[in-house]
């Protein structure tokens, strides 16, 4: 990993690593090899679960436990880790064995969403939980920003219906087109059709309706819904 690459990153995280290892096992999948991402990966999930409950509870005096949860789960999923992870460049930046290289994985929502989590793991180990908490509440600003205008509280396939609906369009289908890897850690990749306007969008995840969601985010974003 060169340090352009590591200043453009750390430039778009707004953190500075003191400890670079970090940053190069959050970046490091596992079919790279060992050590890989996936403990930081646990514990930037629950970093960014607590950082994201705070906020919501700051932001959102009256709501209820329930709705709190709510609005935490569209924050946190993949479809969320996604779109960040995307913006901010890390899928160039990762590093993957020779069978994911080949088959996109530096694409691939599941893997991006577990990267940047992983990172936010590697923050809270080298600069603590207030390093981390800075970080999330910038890239995450987007997204909050969001949230307090309604956008958010709905998922990809529902936003995708409602404007196919509103323009009087038939209504996408989903077909799932591969599913690869072990039983235990399956990726599956769902294609997201609309005949009016022509349009075919491809989506994976560890589950298929998470590969359908990001599927339809890919829609969203072709069509700028």
């Amino acid at each position: 990993m060169s340090s352009l690459r590591v200043s453009s990153l750390s430039d778009a995280l707004g953190y500075a690593f003191v400890d670079q290892g970090l940053l190069r096992t959050a970046l490091t999948h596992r079919s790279f090899g060992v050590p890989n991402n996936e403990r930081l990966e646990f514990i930037g999930d629950g970093v960014l679960n607590c950082v994201i409950a705070v906020a919501l509870f700051k932001q959102y005096t009256d709501l209820p436990e329930g709705d709190l949860s709510r609005l935490r789960a569209s924050l946190v999923r993949q479809d969320a880790l996604f779109r960040i992870a995307q913006s901010i460049g890390i899928g160039s930046q990762l590093r993957l064995g020779e069978g994911e290289v080949r088959s996109g994985g530096a694409s691939r929502p599941s893997i991006l969403a577990d990267a940047l989590e992983a990172i936010i793991g590697a923050i809270y180990l080298d600069g603590g939980f207030s390093a981390a908490q800075a970080v999330i509440g910038n890239l995450y600003r987007p997204l909050m920003d969001e949230l307090q205008s309604g956008k958010s509280e709905k998922d990809p396939k529902t936003r995708l219906q409602e404007w196919l609906q509103g323009k009087r369009k038939p209504l996408p289908k989903y077909v799932l087109v591969e599913t690869s890897g072990a039983a235990h850690a399956q990726c599956f990749e769902v294609a997201c059709e609309i005949s009016n306007p022509s349009l075919r969008t491809i989506g994976s995840g560890t589950s298929r309706r998470i590969a359908e969601q990001a599927a339809a985010d890919a829609a969203l974003k072709a069509l700028n819904a």
